[in-house]
């Protein structure tokens, strides 16, 4: 099969051997390996929070002290491990609530159209003026 028409002088591209690639995959080759992946995230984040878990629960275990609470007038004993968790998971959640209001305010005030707040960009001037700092011309 010739590439260029002998009547028309019109180049004709060579018919591919098999169709385009279409969607995530397009523009890799059948031999490269597979890029990074839904589930390989899945298994990378599991594996994180199993370890966390792990380490977590050492820690726990190795605090078992019990140690006298005293919280808004309730009071009660509890190992210390457990106490640290609890104070930790308790600040956590105060900073995701904080977060999602702050979140749900912005995403409020983008859909109503308003601008969105910025802090201007510091003022630039030109290297002449910073060399030339003190010096005047007339």
């Amino acid at each position: 099969m010739h590439s260029e028409s002998s009547v028309t002088g019109i180049s004709i591209p060579p018919r591919p051997g098999r169709p385009p690639a279409v969607g995530r995959e397009s523009g890799k080759a059948r031999g490269d390996p597979p890029g990074i992946t839904r589930a390989g995230t899945m298994w990378a984040v599991t594996l994180g929070a199993l370890l966390t878990l792990s380490l977590l629960i050492v820690f726990i275990l190795q605090n078992q002290d019990l140690v006298r609470v005293q919280y808004l007038g309730l009071s009660g004993s509890l190992p210390l491990g457990v106490g640290l968790v609890i104070a930790a998971l308790t600040g956590g959640l105060m900073v995701a609530v904080v977060g999602a209001v702050r979140i749900a305010q912005l995403r409020r005030a983008g859909s109503q159209g308003h601008p969105r707040t910025t802090v201007p960009a510091p003022r630039r001037r030109s290297l002449s003026l910073l060399l030339n700092h003190g010096q005047h011309h007339t």
